[in-house]
């Protein structure tokens, strides 16, 4: 594959040009830009290359035997693809809007076929969560379009509508940008939205920023079995959940 190689986008969402390329062993998706969207190691297809996929999982720090999970936005389909082999007891619906994308993450990021256990469907996000809920144990979001937050996913009405697309311990994973100018807004909507029981996780400084949603307190005894739980998750599935915890005690109080 030559590095660079685009795909016209047919949905309606920006018009953007989905476009691959490769460097070092590292497949890349670009969305709309020179943005990265997704990345996988040719060497380790099935592992999860970008530290910000890596920390959406920390959900299961408060949630660790989900049975089902809704994904608003694929990409190259890494965390889709990532549950499907390493927690084969989860069922994941994966929503995304523009079947080029769909595309791109099956022909070239090895996203397995639909089946039982994975069904993605091309759809608006937030028609999608609108119209489906008590749906979900985790709602995972991930919308851009290259750099910037797709609006329809980041709106008052949206993360209110994300809480009752939760079942009753559900949680919701929101990946922002802290350099974006709405990220602020962004999070005061999310913790109207779920009156306030909210953590996050920086990734990097003025980079990639994890906020996690609770539709009910997780309880004092979660919070205080963190590290715990950690040390066993990170045996598991080989991502460094201890360093979460240490994360989110940094940017928490609990």
């Amino acid at each position: 594959m030559s590095s660079g190689q685009g795909f016209q986008k047919r949905s309606s969402q920006a018009d953007s040009v989905v476009q691959l390329s490769e460097q070092g062993g590292v497949r890349v998706l670009h969305l709309g830009g020179s943005n990265v969207q997704s990345a996988m190691r040719l060497a380790a297809p099935l592992e999860l290359e970008l530290a910000y996929t890596q920390c959406m999982m920390g959900f299961m720090l408060f949630n660790s035997k989900p049975e089902n999970i809704l994904m608003i936005g694929l990409g190259g389909g890494s965390l889709a693809k990532f549950i499907y082999h390493r927690l084969p007891k989860i069922k994941t619906t994966a929503i995304e809007i523009n079947p080029e994308v769909v595309s791109a993450a099956r022909n070239y990021f090895f996203l397995p076929a639909d089946d039982q256990r994975l069904q993605v469907i091309i759809a608006e996000g937030g028609e999608y969560v609108a119209g489906h809920p008590r749906f979900a144990d985790v709602l995972m979001v991930d919308g851009f379009d290259d750099c910037r937050q797709v609006s329809s996913l980041c709106s008052q009405d949206f993360y209110n509508r994300a809480r009752e697309a939760l079942k009753r311990n559900g949680v919701l994973v929101v990946n922002l940008l802290s350099r974006d100018k709405g990220f602020r807004d962004y999070i005061s909507r999310v913790e109207e939205a779920f009156t306030g029981r909210v953590a996050t996780l920086m990734v990097e400084v003025h980079g990639n920023l994890i906020v996690f949603a609770f539709k009910h307190s997780p309880g004092k005894r979660v919070w205080e079995d963190l590290q715990s739980r950690a040390a066993e998750l990170e045996a598991e599935l080989g991502l460094p959940f201890t360093k979460f915890v240490k994360k989110l005690h940094q940017s928490n109080s609990f």
